[in-house]
């Protein structure tokens, strides 16, 4: 089919969608969570084709990876996304005007959203769930990588809403190659808003060449600063849960930026990173601190290419620096403006720190791994976007929906 029909039928579902009520809604969300428990065996299946296609050492390889662990939480990640209240319908200002109109500004659906990503094949369930919830029908475009996974998931999510009654083209998974991803960023008229989710490539290419509304999401470039009034063991864990719990992950931590007063604490630090295997590029002060208290070949002096990387693996950077403000504007400098964090026991110099960095997520003791939608409490996410406009840091319902202004009278004209 070509994509244009593809395009106006993923049209034709969103009118349709944006009727149903939302128990409906959510009862179709509760049987595809259903759905994918039962379907686990299929999709793993799927799922190995995919892996065998790719080196277990490849950055990408954890994202690509289901097993049964992620099979259940996506699961509840959507029995999350039905519990929630709809987005829908409210009123978020309402004025009486001297002549009796009254104008209500009211939350309604995109209509049909787009989403292109690389070797996450959970995306598809997430951004078919919080469509779904906020009244959009959603177009996926993923990567080759993932192709037999992606196509499994959509198999099921399409076989669910047959079941339930509502139409099949909610959702839409085009080919994984380079013509739908062109077709898509041109389908003007038809898709109202892309999201890109991947890699700083891929954002950039789709904001280049998009000719429909675009919000970047995804590429972090993630900082930790260990101040002078840091607390050492808060630093520790927080470094070691931000680098090593998902390496694979944008919210995690790419380069680490300690106050010249504190690198005798350094060694400490990093020894539960040297456990894990994480390899560092220190400059110079840090290196020789670390010369002798970190496994050597896990040592490397930093280079231009050290910073302002997303090394999405067991790789990060350190950087030191003699103040708050050289600590800032290191960040400033290389930053994506996705996740920083202070670890800091001097309130003033947090308050500095979360007013001076421009990011969508400024954390003051806390692990950046905590940027993400459920974790924000919003259910599942659909990406974090690292702009301004619209919306910034995790996505989820609210964010799917604009508005539109309902005005009512009794005859009114004007003069």
């Amino acid at each position: 089919m070509h994509t244009s029909d593809l395009f106006e039928r993923a049209v034709a579902a969103s009118r349709k969608l944006n009727l149903i009520p939302t128990d409906r809604i959510d009862r179709t969300l509760l049987a595809l969570a259903d759905a994918t428990e039962a379907q686990a065996p299929k999709i793993l299946a799927a799922n190995r084709e995919d892996l065998a296609r790719m080196d277990p050492q490849h950055p990408m390889y954890d994202r690509l990876l289901l097993d049964e662990k992620r099979i259940a939480g996506i699961a509840t990640d959507i029995r999350n996304v039905a519990s929630l209240p709809s987005p829908l319908g409210i009123v978020l200002s309402e004025v009486q005007r001297p002549n009796g109109m009254t104008i209500r500004k009211t939350s309604v659906p995109f209509g049909v959203i787009g989403v292109i990503y690389e070797a996450r094949p959970n995306v598809g369930f997430d951004v078919f769930s919080l469509c779904l919830k906020s009244g959009n029908a959603c177009v996926l475009k993923g990567g080759s990588d993932a192709r037999c996974s992606n196509e499994a998931i959509a198999g099921v999510i399409r076989d669910v809403l047959r079941a339930q009654g509502l139409d099949e083209d909610c959702l839409t998974l085009l080919p994984p190659d380079r013509e739908a991803t062109a077709r898509l960023l041109e389908a003007v008229g038809y898709v109202d808003l892309v999201i890109p989710r991947g890699s700083k490539g891929l954002i950039d290419f789709v904001r280049r060449n998009a000719r429909v509304p675009v919000i970047e999401t995804g590429a972090g470039i993630c900082h930790t600063y260990f101040d002078r009034a840091g607390d050492a063991a808060k630093a520790t864990a927080i470094v070691l849960n931000a680098k090593t719990r998902r390496v694979s992950v944008c919210n995690a931590l790419d380069c680490l930026v300690v106050h010249r007063d504190r690198l005798g604490d350094l060694p400490a630090l990093c020894a539960p990173l040297a456990e894990r295997k994480v390899t560092i590029y220190a400059d110079g002060e840090a290196f020789d601190t670390l010369r002798e208290n970190y496994p050597s070949e896990l040592l490397l002096p930093a280079d231009e290419h050290s910073f302002g990387t997303e090394f999405l693996s067991y790789k990060m950077s350190i950087r030191t620096v003699g103040s708050l403000d050289e600590a800032v504007a290191h960040i400033t400098r290389y930053s994506s403006r996705h996740s920083e964090a202070i670890v800091s026991e001097d309130r003033e110099a947090i308050r500095e720190f979360q007013r001076r960095v421009d990011a969508a997520c400024v954390y003051a003791n806390v692990s950046t791994a905590f940027t993400d939608g459920a974790q924000f409490g919003m259910g599942a996410e659909i990406g974090i976007s690292t702009q301004k406009l619209h919306a910034r840091g995790p996505m989820a319902l609210r964010e799917l929906t604009t508005y539109k202004y309902l005005i009512e009278g009794d005859g009114q004209v004007r003069g």
